[in-house]
């Protein structure tokens, strides 16, 4: 060939294989294909966020190139982060561990594919590598010396199969303390939004560690002596209360609002912090209280409240942290900053918290948000709203959830968070028995779960809602997985607890799925109505009619036209023999929904034994409904 038709260019190569990827397939080949098959796509998304191509991937060997150095160690620490986690939730015998190297060197292209010593030296440096970690050249180190403080560790130079001068690799220690603010300004702002999305995947933990690990702690009640309501969990635990409006402008309440959940978001994402969830420590909004009580009431030690002011393009926002225990101030701020600037803000607002708190972020842990690339405050106000109608939990509200969550899209086709909640729309109106054609309701949610996956695989509400999909479909295993990964993407997902309770429960396993709704409400100790309903059909299904009842009825205190509540009650009333109760219940089930059907009940509770499913319909028709 001559040498004027090869086409030549200057590549970041990177490369990475599985150490030990024999024994993993002599052990399960099954198994194996399947792990490397969900790693080898999480690590392509990765490639491809971070503007690279997959070039191949034969085996256990993925190749990549990027135009940039930069990009390609941004990605390598990333995939390293991501798939560690994803790990910690197998056996350790199972775990898929990559090696990375990273090289910047002349390569051949033909076609899509690239060869020369380029690839070669990065493939023999990824040999260098331990398992999980990463290895760069020296002339990919030169590159990124000064623009990425990632600490690196010399380890001399490298005489390598097939080239002829020895290379100098450098190590790229995977301490999150090494990690510097440059590599978040490498890439975009994500708001940070309340109750969703970290990576981790939960399917090998045991029940006796995820409790020891977890911890629900037993409630006690609070007396004049000042005793807490919770006790305290191991670690640090925060509430972070609405950042009041100095404005005094009503219309600016959304945009308050957004930055006090943009930071509960961020802190719920680190798995060494008890996080309060949003409802409960929105019950205090406009109110005049004592940091103390606060603390007390909730179970937490430390309170963050703040206020913030709009003037034009220019906001103010102060915040300060409190220990509940002495009501000192331990860390306290103010920002005057151009609102354009509001991004970066909440970023640096929720480090300064965390690191007052004294908690050292965890290997992989970042400030990631449930939405990714949202830079329009009105896509922002929206997605609250869409939410606050979403958990109205009723047919009205449902339509107009979906009808903000459209408003979204045509704004921004590329907001995750939109379709995930479209998708939840429309499962509820499997549920309502709102849906005329269930098949076609179905196959909305599939497609929207898949658009929000696609957009962010970070979403932890998307794999939530990909989890009842696969309850609707009857594929209860599948369901209990995705339900376990929504929480590992956020470890303080409150509403991921109670719905994973639910399907537990829904999957013959009620006495698992008491303690799960039990850790939400702990997590969210003023909750919405259906955690006290997923509850009470848990103790129902165990048998624990009159805690059911009691759950149900605290339910249907928070929201009176909760039709799973009363249906609930008169399921329960109806198993105990008390049948003037049970028609009392149903027919509160009939006032709320004249066109309730047991027919309805039979397609859309996705019971896995059916002979439970049997029974409960039978209780409901003794109680009076049909």
């Amino acid at each position: 060939m001559d040498p004027k038709d090869v086409t030549r260019k200057l590549s970041a190569i990177l490369s990475a294989d599985v150490q030990g990827y024999s024994r993993l397939m002599g052990d399960d080949e099954v198994a194996t294909v399947e792990t490397i098959t969900e790693y080898r796509e999480t690590i392509t998304s990765l490639v491809i966020q971070w503007k690279g191509r997959v070039v191949d991937s034969p085996g256990d060997n993925i190749l990549a190139e990027f135009a940039s150095v930069v990009d390609a160690v941004q990605c390598a620490v990333e995939i390293q982060q991501v798939l560690k986690s994803k790990n910690a939730g197998l056996p350790e015998n199972r775990r898929m561990v990559f090696r990375i190297g990273v090289n910047l060197g002349d390569v051949i292209q033909e076609d899509d594919r690239i060869y020369g010593d380029g690839v070669n030296i990065a493939a023999r440096i990824e040999g260098l590598a331990d398992g999980g970690g990463i290895c760069i050249s020296g002339s990919a180190y030169e590159q990124i010396e000064n623009k990425l403080a990632l600490g690196y560790e010399y380890l001399g130079e490298h005489s390598v199969k097939n080239i002829a001068n020895p290379i100098k690799v450098f190590k790229v220690p995977m301490e999150p303390r090494d990690i510097s603010k440059e590599k978040k300004k490498a890439r975009p702002k994500r708001w940070l939004w309340a109750a969703v999305a970290e990576v981790v995947l939960f399917l090998g933990i045991a029940v006796a560690e995820f409790w020891n690990y977890y911890y629900l702690p037993a409630p006690v009640d609070i007396d004049p002596e000042g005793k807490m309501a919770f006790a305290l969990p191991k670690g640090p635990s925060i509430a972070v209360l609405p950042f009041n409006n100095m404005t005094r402008d009503p219309e600016q309440d959304y945009f308050c609002d957004g930055i006090t959940e943009t930071i509960i978001g961020a802190l719920s994402h680190n798995k060494n912090l008890f996080v309060i969830a949003r409802n409960s420590t929105f019950a205090y909004k406009g109110k005049s209280i004592d940091v103390r009580q606060v603390g007390r009431e909730l179970g937490a030690r430390y309170v963050l409240e703040g206020s913030i002011q709009k003037t034009g393009e220019r906001i103010r926002i102060s915040a300060q942290l409190i220990d509940t225990k002495s009501g000192n101030h331990l860390w306290s701020e103010r920002y005057d900053r151009d609102l354009k600037d509001i991004f970066a803000l909440q970023d640096e607002i929720t480090i300064k918290i965390m690191t007052a708190l004294g908690v050292e972020l965890g290997e992989g842990e970042q400030l990631r948000s449930k939405v990714k690339g949202i830079n329009n405050l009105d896509v922002l106000l929206k997605l609250l709203q869409t939410a606050e109608h979403f958990y109205r939990m009723n047919r009205e509200d449902n339509v107009l959830a979906r009808q903000k969550a459209e408003e979204i899209i045509a704004i921004d086709p590329d907001v995750s968070m939109a379709y995930a909640l479209i998708g939840w729309t429309h499962i509820m109106d499997l549920w309502f028995g709102a849906s005329t054609y269930p098949l076609i309701s179905l196959g909305k949610a599939t497609e929207a779960a898949r658009k929000a996956v696609t957009l962010d695989d970070h979403n932890s509400t998307a794999h939530l809602l990909k989890s009842y999909i696969f309850l609707a479909r009857k594929e209860h295993e599948k369901a209990i997985d995705e339900a376990k990964r929504a929480i590992a993407l956020n470890v303080n997902y409150a509403d991921a607890y109670s719905m994973l309770g639910n399907i537990l429960t829904l999957s013959d396993r009620p006495v698992e799925g008491i303690g799960f709704c039990k850790k939400a409400i702990r997590l969210n100790p003023v909750p919405p109505s259906f955690y006290f309903v997923n509850l009470g059909f848990s103790y129902s299904r165990a048998g624990q009619y009159e805690e059911a009842i009691e759950a149900y009825n605290k339910g249907i205190k928070k929201q009176s036209n909760n039709i799973f509540g009363h249906r609930g009650l008169a399921a329960t009333y109806s198993l105990m023999g008390r049948g003037k109760d049970a028609n009392e219940a149903a027919l509160e089930v009939l006032k709320i929904d004249p066109e309730f059907s047991l027919r309805n009940v039979a397609k859309t509770v996705p019971m896995k034994n059916q002979d439970e499913l049997k029974r409960l319909i039978e209780a409901l028709r003794k109680a009076g409904l049909k």
